[in-house]
């Protein structure tokens, strides 16, 4: 409580009046009350994290989530522990991250009912989308109808103030005029889309509108909670607006909210920026987010495979801050959005980002560009599924699959807790229809299927799902067997040839795996040193001095 009322303190001064403490921690003891799951403390090596849509599959005559829950139990819960809903609330645009009513289920997906029982196969990932909302929201309705209690809910600005310094991550208007009832015209800030209007969280009262989101979620089950486009939330004209220290503040303050009412919930930031600014939302390691998105990690694996080359890798996996005990990353190679170039600059010549994007671009990847300040464009995210991204449209299945399952075996090779998108564990291809039925480049990547269809080709063998789905869940699940996996065991990444990359994970309790990755499209040989007596992907015993790696194959040796 000494947290909560410190950063109060910090961001509102006396704004922040006794009221409205009052209504908080009223808000905060009832639902400290009301929640009775109980939260894992911390995280292990059994860890991984299963990212999707909750209308990801449909079957006629019930809820996408009802759907969703019976493929998950059928298909994918002996190799996740945790699924992350992407939004399942009613929405009005960006599949999803427009939210209408942050309190309700939309009734395509079902209810909240239907999110206890998936909860009883898995612990649950809410996004809190906590930036900003919907145009067609009863929260801006009301604002527009000049209902009182809502005057300060959003951000107006006079159009002819200098906001050349805001950071964009979209080539749209920073700025959107609206009409209130009396016929005024305000100019509300709306980062993202005109459909997505920034919150105001200078006004106390939209602050304690957004814990009260927070706490409901906490009393629905969400065991970690992912603050989505947190950079963005506080905005001061004449600087970036972003990463400004009230918006710390302000994650200061939720991670000591869950803290008081749901202990072991887990707080990740999503920042899709350069590495130093991402993980300034760890904090002092105690007091901020837990988890950070580990941003690089996509487009770094994507660049030593289309390269063949891990020199850069590696030498970016020695230069992490070591993760371990009350903070750790969030590691990804695919989600629904797209792999983010940002987080690359400073780690890679821009014409190597710049050559990356093209060669994408050339197998049928979209991108979408930012604005600069001088007046130019950026690159700033491809679109395209992880599997497509890795290969080239000439490529065979087996190509295809061994360049995936080599990326993935990065992937669980790093410290941290492992997530894995739905389109990657279904093998998924470029859906270009689409990208041309909807309109938006980022559908490429977010394809819906009907039960059926899925499971017919999970239930197929010898199709690149089927393949896929089988080896992916596969190697996972030798993972979550390991402790030297564990998040916080000891790492160190070196290379044997521009080719060869290793990763050697270290254990608490002397477990030791040496992981081994040929990122090249011929054999290569490593000679062993005594010790190393099985490989644990394929269960095979080791009774030579040296082992082979096919093309795109990676290993992982145990002594035990």
């Amino acid at each position: 409580m000494d947290a909560i009322k410190n950063s109060l303190a910090a961001i509102y001064g006396e704004k922040f009046k006794e009221e409205h403490y009052l209504r908080l921690s009223e808000n905060m003891n009832n639902a400290r009350r009301e929640i009775n799951v109980s939260r894992k403390r911390g995280w292990d090596e059994s860890d991984v994290v299963l990212i999707t849509y909750a209308d990801q599959f449909s079957s006629p005559g019930e809820s996408r989530l009802a759907t969703f829950k019976r493929f998950f139990d059928n298909y994918l819960r002996s190799t996740f522990s945790h699924v992350h809903l992407l939004p399942f609330y009613p929405w009005s645009s960006d599949d999803g991250f427009s939210v209408i009513d942050y309190h309700q289920v939309d009734p395509i997906n079902g209810d909240w009912d239907d999110v206890a029982r998936l909860g009883e196969s898995a612990r649950l990932m809410f996004d809190f989308v906590c930036n900003h909302m919907s145009a067609k929201s009863e929260w801006f309705r009301n604002y527009l109808h000049q209902k009182p209690g809502y005057e300060d809910f959003f951000i107006a600005v006079d159009p002819s103030t200098d906001l050349s310094a805001v950071t964009r991550p979209r080539a749209l208007p920073l700025l959107t005029p609206f009409t209130l009832a009396d016929g005024q015209v305000r100019h509300l800030w709306t980062t993202f889309s005109d459909d997505q209007i920034d919150l105001n969280f200078a006004s106390p009262e939209v602050l304690l509108a957004m814990v009260d989101v927070l706490l409901h979620y906490l009393k629905e089950g969400a065991q970690y909670v992912r603050l989505d486009a947190v950079g963005f939330m506080w905005k001061t004209p004449g600087t970036c607006c972003i990463h400004l220290e009230k918006t710390h503040l302000l994650v200061k303050l939720f991670r000591a909210i869950v803290d008081y009412v749901a202990p072991g919930t887990v707080i990740i930031t999503e920042t899709n920026v350069p590495h130093k600014d991402n993980i300034s939302y760890l904090g002092n390691g105690h007091d901020e987010a837990q988890m950070v998105y580990q941003f690089p990690l996509p487009p770094l694996v994507l660049h030593a495979i289309h390269t063949r080359s891990a020199r850069t890798l590696c030498d970016w996996a020695n230069s992490l801050d070591a993760s371990g005990g009350d903070t750790t990353w969030f590691n990804f190679l695919a989600s629904h959005d797209g792999i983010g170039l940002n987080p690359l600059r400073g780690i890679l010549p821009e014409a190597e980002i710049l050559a990356l994007v093209e060669d994408l671009q050339a197998e049928g990847a979209r991108v979408n560009w930012k604005n600069n300040p001088d007046g130019s464009r950026s690159p700033y995210e491809v679109n395209v599924t992880y599997m497509d991204a890795l290969n080239t449209r000439g490529c065979s299945d087996s190509t295809r699959l061994s360049r995936f399952l080599l990326a993935h075996a990065i992937l669980l090779s790093f410290p941290g807790v492992p997530a894995v998108y739905i389109q990657s564990i279904l093998g998924s291809r470029n859906d270009e229809e689409g990208v041309k039925r909807l309109g938006y480049n980022r559908a490429i990547n977010r394809q819906k299927y009907t039960e059926a269809e899925i499971a017919q080709a999970l239930n197929s063998s010898g199709n690149l799902r089927h393949e896929t789905w089988r080896q992916l869940s596969h190697l996972i699940n030798v993972r979550r067997d390991h402790a030297a996996f564990h998040p916080d065991s000891e790492f160190r990444a070196e290379l044997l040839s521009e080719q060869l990359f290793v990763i050697v994970r270290r254990a608490l309790n002397g477990e030791e795996i040496k992981a081994i990755f040929n990122l090249g499209n011929t054999a290569q040989t490593v000679l062993l040193t005594e010790g190393w007596r099985r490989e644990l992907i394929s269960d095979a015993v080791i009774n030579a001095p040296e082992i082979t790696l096919n093309p795109w194959q990676a290993m992982w040796l145990s002594k035990a």
